[in-house]
């Protein structure tokens, strides 16, 4: 199959800033597959399977692309699916001390997987999920934040339905 890779997240939801980097490097490996962490610690707007659908939904048209989930390590995960790369999208420096530490940590745990770090557009690198959700619960402009699907399903949840 080539060199796989994945980019791991909560995608709750996913924004544009998400898409770049899945449509970057889907054309950087073989075969890319975003895996949505499942952290039942942490409450999320979305359901696993909504978070999937809309990934889903928000990149068609992307053979080289599939879709998981996973709990515990990601590293464990990479080597139960036979992943080269993590990919890590990255904001600003401020991302980078905390995903500098997560890759030397991952290294440590497994010399199979590296990480591999692709900056966001400068159009996104303000932007992340909780930053969207607290936006919509104010019901504030999110058109151009997230993808239009995302926005559909936003507004349902805010909704209540």
């Amino acid at each position: 199959m080539g060199k796989i890779a994945v980019y791991p997240g909560s995608f709750d939801p996913v924004t544009n800033g998400h898409i770049d980097v899945i449509k970057r490097a889907s054309k950087v490996f073989d075969h890319l597959i975003v895996a949505v962490l499942v952290n039942d610690r942490k409450k999320s707007m979305f359901t696993l399977e909504e978070r999937i659908d809309i990934l889903e939904q928000s990149v068609q048209g992307l053979n080289n692309i599939s879709f998981d989930s996973f709990s515990g390590l990601l590293v464990d995960y990479c080597d139960d699916k036979g992943i080269d790369a993590i990919v890590r999208g990255l904001r600003a420096v401020s991302d980078f001390e905390f995903e500098m530490q997560m890759a030397q940590m991952n290294r440590k745990l497994s010399e199979k997987v590296e990480t591999v770090f692709l900056t966001t557009s400068a159009e996104h690198s303000y932007l992340s999920s909780s930053i969207v959700k607290e936006v919509a619960r104010f019901d504030g402009k999110i058109e151009g934040l997230v993808p239009e699907y995302a926005i559909i399903k936003m507004k349902e949840k805010l909704r209540g339905e």
